[in-house]
């Protein structure tokens, strides 16, 4: 470890900046955050740093730099931003033999200390450091940190500190209150503020604290949409929702890349469905949901896409708001959407289609039963999930209600993943041109002039 971590107060601490361009601004930009109060040398004080200075207070010392500006201060820390070498050596010498913090910008060998990227939610904040090695690298793990990290664990961090004394009081035992901790900053109390609930979440709080001697534990569902397959594709509230999760239950349509990025201790329980072969019946995954949540379990249901379209997410939540289990309910990027972007087939276009259709191709008794009269109007996408299978007779079907043999469609095989194909033909073709590929479910299915569109709009490239 070449630098060691550690956060400094500097609210209202003397620092000094050497230098007053855009970079020293950048800088200054940091310390007014920490409330410090800041010293600027230079001898030409740009417009930057004086717009500054009209809404921050700065002490602007516009001259050239001597030794004595170090030792006649006692400075807290010192940064010098200046593109001369000579002077940036001198400023870190000094600062050095008087135990004065330096940083000096772009010169890792002359820095005491180095500005790491920063991830603020006040109270909390996160810092990543290369050791001045790749800064760049250092922004793109902040930049994968402020996906984990919601603006509101700001506002969480205020309640805990808000209830810590209570709690403190209430528990003696240290490893009580990170059990209640625990279930407060990962639970339902969490999920009121960051729903922008603070006054609910403080009162339930309240209530838990009052009760946390008998209370029984009390388990939570979420029916999370994984998306069409992209690991990439997730919403930040899945994440944040599937890493805290003690159990998920998850669909065949759930990715391997996605499942990874759920907790690693918690438990994985798969209930997916094939075409004949359910590995649990519905009524069954929905008793299971429950009964996880008695368990006092937080449990996050995975669905492939969207959980409220043809994810049987409405019948799930039925089941538990029967059984008084609280849910939450995390919409996902559809397969509709999904697809048909990575494929390049916009699902609506001033030229092609006015309106888009959403129906299920499952077949039922060897048919599909679909409003054929609707699906067969022009000037309309009609996207077909499950149809696979049903793909000849849903062609044939459309032709006998009108559809003109030669309108496109295509097929999108696993699509938004490294694995995805796009197959594109006619109503009188596509079948034929099918059967003879190796076809790899899950597949979308899509009809309309759009798919015209496909060859000069395809930009996702696989492997």
């Amino acid at each position: 470890m070449d630098y060691f971590p550690i956060f400094i107060k500097l609210h209202q601490q003397p620092c000094l900046v050497i230098g007053a361009g855009e970079i020293a601004a950048r800088k200054i930009h940091l310390l007014m955050k920490a409330n410090a109060k800041i010293t600027v040398l230079a001898e030409t004080i740009s417009p930057t740093i004086t717009a500054i200075n009209a809404n921050y207070p700065l002490t602007i010392l516009q001259k050239s730099f001597t030794n004595k500006d170090i030792t006649l201060e006692q400075y807290r820390l010192i940064v010098s931003a200046t593109n001369q070498r000579d002077l940036n050596e001198a400023v870190a010498h000094l600062a050095m033999a008087q135990n004065i913090p330096v940083n000096v910008v772009d010169n890792p060998d002359l820095c005491s200390f180095i500005f790491p990227a920063i991830v603020d939610r006040s109270p909390v904040i996160a810092a990543i450091s290369s050791g001045g090695a790749a800064p760049v690298l250092a922004r793109l793990l902040r930049a994968k940190i402020e996906t984990i990290i919601a603006p509101k664990f700001a506002e969480l961090a205020t309640l805990a500190a808000k209830f810590r004394l209570p709690v403190k009081q209430h528990f003696t035992a240290a490893p009580q209150r990170r059990i209640f901790w625990e279930r407060v900053l990962q639970g339902s109390i969490a999920e009121l503020v960051f729903a922008g609930k603070q006054q609910q979440a403080e009162d339930k709080l309240t209530q838990l604290l009052s009760q946390a001697d008998n209370i029984a534990a009390q388990g939570e569902v979420y029916l999370v949409g994984a998306g069409p397959g992209a690991a990439d594709l997730l919403t930040f509230k899945a994440l944040r929702l599937m890493q805290q999760a003690d159990v998920v239950v998850y669909d065949r349509l759930v990715s391997q890349e996605i499942l990874e990025l759920a907790r690693r201790d918690s438990e994985k329980i798969y209930v997916g469905k094939q075409r004949d072969n359910h590995s649990l019946e519905q009524t069954s995954i929905n008793t299971l949901l429950v009964d996880l949540a008695q368990q006092g379990k937080r449990v996050v249901r995975l669905k492939g896409g969207d959980p409220f379209i043809f994810g049987r997410g409405g019948e799930e939540i039925e089941t538990l708001m029967a059984h008084n289990i609280s849910f939450q309910v995390v919409p996902g990027v559809t397969a509709a959407s999904g697809c048909a972007t990575y494929a390049g087939i916009p699902l609506t276009h001033r030229d092609h289609a006015q309106s888009c259709t959403f129906v299920t191709g499952h077949l039922k008794n060897g048919s599909v039963n679909l409003n054929w009269k609707q699906l067969t109007q022009p000037n309309q996408t009609v996207v077909i999930y499950m149809g696979l299978v049903g793909l000849e007779k849903i062609c044939s079907r459309m032709i006998d209600y009108g559809s003109p043999k030669n309108l496109p469609i295509a097929l999108i095989q696993q699509g938004t993943t490294q694995q995805q194909r796009v197959i594109t033909g006619t109503l009188a073709t596509l079948a034929e041109i099918v059967a003879t590929e190796n076809i790899q479910p899950p597949t979308l299915i899509i009809i309309g002039t759009v798919v015209k569109l496909h060859q000069q709009l395809a930009w996702f490239e696989t492997n």
